[in-house]
């Protein structure tokens, strides 16, 4: 049974507890007519278990992308835009994708308790690093959303990278690559595109051959999707990390092509 039947199942928010259990319960609530009270509890789906993991996972991070969203002062139609994109990508079920625009709904409350909820999702996820860059990716990805990096977003963004336990050169070079990929996605031209390329692997143009190969070696096995989704991404999400990695192999062969 996947992550989200063994929700439906065992009210693992309810069983959960702390301040993601909490949204959790807001945002279910609204599509449970019941409520968790009344559903039995799953005790198989405990502390560290990998569907417990998602669940902390598809919880935390649309309720953060819709606190991330709102803390320019507005919430943009580009941001909400990369909510539904992330959704489409996570091909979600109807009842799914209510659930994750009631958590956006949810983190853009004042309020909302944000230094909690990251504190619980860090230690839900515990040692899996590369699931939660996954997770800071996909917040820049939000604040990245309408073309502009706003300096409240900025800060905001800073801040849960802090929480989350990366450092500020860590942060930044998170962020240069993002912007990278954003470019190579967008330009056509070889010209434009292979400056982008080395921006998204993080190396310089002036790298040798070697050391490119070992940063897209390293990439591609930091978002290897299934290794993801065996540490605790939903596999909804497969397609999220599945369009990194081939953003991250087209770049590579863009390099060694005209390198060649």
């Amino acid at each position: 049974m996947s992550w989200w039947g063994k929700v439906i199942g065992g009210g693992l928010g309810f069983m959960m507890g702390g301040p993601v259990g909490a949204v959790m319960g807001a945002a279910f609530g609204q599509y449970f007519d019941r409520g968790f009270s009344s559903i039995q509890r799953d005790e198989s789906l405990g502390y560290g278990s990998t569907e417990r993991v998602q669940t902390v996972f598809f919880t935390s991070v649309f309720a953060i992308m819709g606190h991330v969203a709102k803390s320019d002062g507005r919430v943009t139609a580009d941001e909400i835009e990369i909510a539904q994109t992330v959704m489409r990508q996570m091909n979600l079920s109807d009842n799914q994708r209510k659930v994750a625009i009631n958590l956006f709904n949810e983190g853009k409350k004042e309020g909302f308790p944000a230094q909690e909820v990251l504190a619980q999702f860090k230690q839900e996820c515990g040692r899996r690093r590369n699931l939660i860059r996954m997770f800071l990716e996909i917040q820049i990805a939000t604040a990245f959303a309408d073309g502009n990096l706003h300096q409240l977003e900025r800060g905001v963004l800073s801040y849960i990278a802090q929480e989350l336990n990366f450092s500020h050169d860590e942060f930044n070079d998170l962020l240069s690559r993002m912007s990278g990929q954003a470019h190579f996605i967008e330009q056509n031209a070889v010209e434009e595109k292979l400056p982008a390329a080395y921006e998204l692997l993080g190396v310089d143009a002036s790298a040798d051959m070697p050391t490119v190969k070992k940063a897209y070696r390293r990439q591609m096995n930091q978002y290897h999707p299934d290794k993801l989704v065996a540490k605790g991404l939903p596999e909804e999400m497969m397609e999220v990390a599945t369009r990194k990695t081939q953003d991250i192999k087209a770049a590579y062969e863009l390099i060694k092509s005209q390198r060649s």
